[in-house]
């Protein structure tokens, strides 16, 4: 899955530079862009990435703690 996105959003980003040749379609993606950036779903998409990425980091910061203390390999979550 992370792959695939990651794979579509690299063919948007080439396309979105390749169209820089024909300024009338870049201005037009521009346009779109600068409105769906404003718009309420991508706000909330925004927070919801930003707060997995904060968990993905606390439990990361726990893994590091745990093994740090002696805890070892044998380490599991318990959420």
């Amino acid at each position: 899955m992370k792959f695939r996105l990651g794979l579509i959003l690299g063919f948007a980003g080439g396309y979105y530079f390749g169209t820089m040749a024909g300024r009338e379609r870049y201005q037009q993606i521009n346009r779109t862009l600068r409105r769906l950036r404003r718009s309420d779903a991508f706000e909330a998409a925004v927070d919801k990435t930003k707060a997995v990425v904060d968990l993905g980091m606390e439990r990361a910061r726990d893994v590091v703690d745990h093994a740090a203390n002696g805890g070892g390999a044998g380490y599991s979550s318990s959420r």
